[in-house]
């Protein structure tokens, strides 16, 4: 069974756009490795958190800001497809 993204944001804080930006990112570059991406509007003010499954990859009150879309698919791809390259994403 493919792992699920879930992606939950601060409706509030304006990052329904963003985290669609970031689904529609991941479903293409990791179109054979997901089984989906949802979205999910949290209900804690300024929450924004990336799951696979149920395990926390990414928060973004940890990270210190938003992770760049290049350090977002590297993180994914180490977790759900540690062999697959990224291409441009890979180099410095």
């Amino acid at each position: 069974m493919k792992p699920t993204i879930t992606i939950e944001y601060c409706p509030k804080c304006g990052w329904l756009l963003r985290s669609a930006w970031m689904a529609q990112e991941l479903l293409t570059t990791f179109a054979d490795e997901l089984g989906g991406v949802t979205l999910r509007p949290s209900e804690i003010a300024g929450s924004f958190v990336i799951y696979v499954g149920e395990e926390v990859l990414l928060d973004r009150k940890v990270l210190g800001h938003f992770p760049e879309i290049k350090e977002l698919k590297q993180m994914v791809r180490d977790k759900v497809a540690p062999g697959k390259s990224l291409g441009h994403a890979d180099r410095k």
